[in-house]
């Protein structure tokens, strides 16, 4: 078996990972990798988003399936090319990839799926922006439709800020293309659930739900990051709530885009906001892994069936045996990140890893780099995930933070209160 995963960031170097634990005869490769999956597998020096070097590499190599990581690649139809050149793919097609790629394709099908989210409008211009924000209650959120790398919604406590951050993107074009079109959005109260499932368009098969940090300070304060950690289980996600989400969103929403033309063969990644009244309401959906979730899913799922059912997927061949896969204990990833991060990180520093962190302690390399002396220095914004797995969650965020303590760079930001919400829950129980 080979299996070539695209991407060089935690994500991908946590899919290496647990394919070499589910599958140790596995001839894996990362394309382009970095020097965490280089300890797992063969890295191939291909950018993620070069379609064509990819697909020649997957023929030329023989590889029986393609996991594709990032967004990037999906959403430029990467799955496409593969299945086109009947090379196995995990993700879904460009137009399916949609779903994450155009935030106002996603609520048009969510719209026409009849799925719980925000009320909204879809705009193009500043003028149209300004008019809908000045009609409608603080606070407000305002994304850009496209990708921007987890950058494009901010959460807008007055409407003087939402305009503000509609003319920028809008008018000064801060984002680029992905804020030419933007979404506004009433902002929902609650608490944060990721929940991802694998599905091959028709089946779904739910993972266990995580929690995202995204805020850069302690007590979820400072700008919004890419994911600054991670845990689960996370005890708000009930097998009723499951259920729900099943029924209300995921099942709609890949009826409407199958009915759209579009099959969606992947993992779906619906980003929720639970209403204190426990009703789910999608904030946006992913068509690829979570960052820094998988680096806190897969460590949990000891079961071989997991890698198995990507590759399954990816030939057309998955049967499910369970609609919820269950986490054996509990995990708590937390991000080491670069001084200046999220707006301008520093890079260069090196980096020690202790080798006595533990056996239940995984360190995932996400922002890193050999030098020519084969020194190990940051090399991104966000340099490791430290995944530490324990029999509770209060256990394996003491260890993930006590490991991120021992790690060295200069310049080393990292929160120490990656689930926090967790362990209240658990200690008001």
């Amino acid at each position: 078996m080979k299996v070539l995963v695209v991407g060089g960031g935690g994500r991908e170097h946590a899919l290496l990972w647990a394919l070499r634990r589910d599958l140790p005869d596995a001839r894996l490769l990362a394309a382009p990798g970095n020097p965490g999956t280089a300890l797992l597998g063969e890295n191939l020096p291909i950018a993620a988003t070069a379609s064509d070097d990819l697909v020649r590499a997957a023929r030329e190599r023989g590889v029986d399936a393609v996991i594709i990581g990032p967004e990037a690649p999906l959403a430029a139809g990467l799955a496409d090319r593969l299945r086109a050149a009947r090379i196995a793919a995990f993700g879904p097609s460009a137009e399916a990839a949609r779903l994450e790629a155009s935030k106002a394709f996603a609520k048009d099908v969510m719209a026409q799926a009849r799925v719980p989210t925000a009320a909204s409008r879809t705009v193009h211009d500043f003028p149209a922006a300004a008019h809908y924000i000045r009609s409608h209650a603080e606070p407000l959120v305002v994304k850009a439709s496209g990708l921007a790398a987890g950058k494009g919604a901010v959460v807008c406590a007055t409407r003087a800020e939402a305009e503000a951050t509609a003319r920028a993107f809008l008018n000064e074009g801060t984002l680029g293309d992905a804020g030419r079109e933007i979404v506004i959005e009433e902002f929902l109260d609650g608490e944060e659930l990721s929940v991802l499932a694998l599905t091959d368009g028709e089946r779904i098969a739910i993972l266990p739900p995580a929690q995202d940090h995204k805020r850069l300070g302690e007590g979820d304060t400072g700008p919004n990051t890419g994911g600054m950690g991670a845990y689960c289980p996370v005890g708000l996600a009930t097998p009723a709530l499951l259920d729900r989400v099943r029924r209300e969103v995921l099942e709609p929403t890949l009826a409407e885009v199958s009915r759209r033309g579009a099959r969606y063969q992947g993992v779906l990644y619906a980003g929720l906001m639970i209403r204190p009244d426990g009703t789910p309401a999608v904030l946006e959906f992913n068509c690829r892994f979570g960052d820094p979730e998988t680096q806190v899913l897969l460590p949990t799922l000891a079961d071989p069936g997991v890698s198995q059912a990507l590759i399954d997927i990816a030939q057309g061949s998955w049967h499910p045996t369970s609609d919820v896969l269950m986490p054996k204990g509990a995990a708590v990833t937390t991000v080491l990140a670069a001084r200046g991060y999220p707006d301008a990180p520093e890079k260069g520093a090196a980096i020690t890893i202790p080798d006595d962190l533990g056996p239940d302690v995984v360190v995932f390399h996400a922002g890193t780099a050999r030098d020519e002396q084969g020194v190990l220095r940051v090399n991104g914004g966000r340099v490791l995930s430290v995944t530490a797995l324990a029999p509770t969650v209060a256990l394996a965020a003491r260890a993930s933070a006590a490991a991120c303590e021992r790690i060295g760079f200069a310049g080393k930001t990292f929160r120490h209160d990656i689930a926090w919400r967790e362990i209240q829950r658990a200690g008001a129980a």
